[in-house]
């Protein structure tokens, strides 16, 4: 059975470790780690050739990615909330992931693969900042020849204890296909599990744009918080008026200026308000007791057909992409 194994694996293991590696980037919950890993074996062992192999993985890589980037220049901010809501991992999709890339810019895409969130959105994301195709290109292919690269060299460092590995599986049989299925099984359903972890922590009561349209006309008005990344204001610059912009991740400071005798409406335009949640919660348990979410964040907002105000092409600055870009987002 084991020999029957490898032989099907130096055989297929090419196009399996294409079509791997192809709906993995396509964001299919299935890992191609151990895909690789094998792979650079059977290369250690001499039935896969290791420049076809890596060439394959990389095609399949640069087909998905190219798919996504695509989508996301045509598309813009629609394509990441659309994976957000669908990734089994929501809290790696909220506006810290869009500060990576803002800091890194478009070299994120060289270690993109190897920081979890960022692999999901990091090509849309590219593609919805307008970077031109020969720079996303350019350091897609880097990044992910170096992913591949490491894993295969991995599998060929540990050859002869996976090939042992593949030999107590082959023994098994259906034994062995049924155990790998269920770990799989349990795999994703540890994953849904921290996403419903994640949502059920995140839990409050949000404000609806009504009533936080009715109380902006009171006095005192409430304040009014934008938490979305400078990335996420460039991609949608626009903001409820009289909004606050913060950062989440420097959210600290500004919030010890806050009033804390009037109401806070928190907002972004992530899926399920993730970072007003998340922001909401820190001012919680900091002692503020007037703060919600805005539900449906600012989409909901401008869908009820309230007025917005233009943000300025200063405040919508995204100041750290390193590749040049077909229509440049002014610099702060």
């Amino acid at each position: 059975m084991a020999h029957e194994l490898i032989t099907l694996l130096g055989r297929y293991g090419l196009w399996i470790v294409f079509g791997n590696v192809l709906v993995k980037q396509l964001g299919v919950p299935v890992p191609a780690l151990p895909t690789l890993v094998i792979a650079g074996a059977l290369v250690a062992a001499g039935k896969l050739p290791a420049p076809a192999l890596i060439a394959v993985a990389v095609l399949a890589c640069l087909i998905a990615d190219s798919a996504w980037f695509a989508a996301g220049r045509r598309y813009g901010n629609g394509v990441m909330k659309t994976l957000c809501r669908l990734s089994l991992t929501p809290d790696s999709c909220v506006s810290d992931t869009q500060d990576r890339f803002e800091r890194w810019g478009t070299s994120a895409l060289v270690v993109a693969k190897f920081v979890p969130g960022l692999a999901v959105i990091a090509a849309p994301l590219a593609g919805a900042a307008r970077v031109r195709w020969p720079s996303f290109l350019f350091f897609d292919s880097l990044g992910s020849t170096l992913w591949v690269g490491a894993e295969v060299i991995c599998g060929m460092l540990l050859g002869e204890q996976i090939e042992l590995l593949l030999a107590r599986v082959g023994s098994v049989g259906l034994s062995a296909a049924i155990v790998l299925g269920l770990l799989l099984a349990a795999y994703v359903a540890f994953k849904w599990w921290q996403r419903w972890h994640f949502f059920r922590r995140l839990r409050m009561a949000r404000i609806s744009v009504n009533e936080l349209y009715r109380l902006m006309a009171a006095d005192p008005a409430p304040v009014i918080v934008d938490v979305r990344s400078a990335l996420a204001r460039s991609l949608q610059p626009q903001r409820i008026p009289g909004a606050v912009q913060v950062v989440p991740h420097a959210f600290e400071r500004p919030a010890q200026e806050l009033p804390r005798d009037r109401d806070i409406g928190v907002y972004c335009s992530c899926p399920n308000e993730a970072s007003a949640a998340q922001v909401a919660k820190l001012l919680i348990d900091n002692g503020f007791t007037r703060v919600r979410p805005l539900l449906g964040g600012l989409d909901a907002w401008i869908a009820a057909g309230y007025s917005v105000e233009t943000l300025a092409a200063g405040e919508a600055a995204v100041d750290v992409v390193t590749a040049p870009l077909e229509h440049p987002i002014p610099r702060i």
